[in-house]
């Protein structure tokens, strides 16, 4: 068990975990069931990817100096941290009331064709309709509430990757 908690082998549970989620999110829902994603999805796949490269760097490079392994943590910790809380407002999103739920807007692909970067951001985390709508569940719960699990994990992980760090244990 204590080679399991290494700084190196945490980084690379998390990388393993993003791949996880990454390949269960394209190859099974989007390639196998056939559902697309909504802006909503795609930016927490980014925050997920974000935490996943973070952690791979570090697991890569294992570097010895505090302050290089805390700016890594912190670009890991930034993206899971994103990602948990779009799927929060995802989830939040999709348990409004009927009336209230934001009507469906243009693609991601026009906003970001049509508008700046600010205002792209600004609009997906509005949310939409197509965001609002329950296409899948398991175990009762919607993809972001899963989603929402896994994020937890993975904040619960990086905090185990802070401890290595603060408690100053090299391995």
């Amino acid at each position: 068990m204590p080679r399991l908690l290494t700084y190196r082998a945490l980084n690379f549970i998390l990388v393993a975990l993003a791949i996880i989620g990454m390949a269960f999110a394209i190859l099974f829902l989007q390639n196998y069931k056939g559902l697309e994603p909504c802006p909503l999805c795609i930016f927490q796949r980014i925050g997920l990817m974000v935490m996943g490269l973070f952690s791979l760097i570090a697991g890569i490079a294992n570097p010895k100096a505090k302050a290089f392994r805390f700016l890594l943590w912190l670009g890991s910790m930034a993206g899971i941290l994103w990602s948990t809380g779009v799927a929060a407002r995802h989830v939040w999103l999709q348990h409004l009331p009927a009336d209230q739920v934001p009507s469906c807007g243009p693609g991601l692909d026009y906003w970001l064709e049509a508008l700046p970067m600010k205002q792209v951001i600004n609009q997906v985390l509005s949310g939409s309709g197509e965001c609002a709508e329950i296409s899948w569940r398991f175990l009762g719960m919607s993809i972001p509430e899963q989603a929402l699990i896994l994020f937890s994990v993975l904040i619960f992980i990086n905090l185990l990757v802070l401890w290595r760090i603060i408690s100053n244990r090299t391995a």
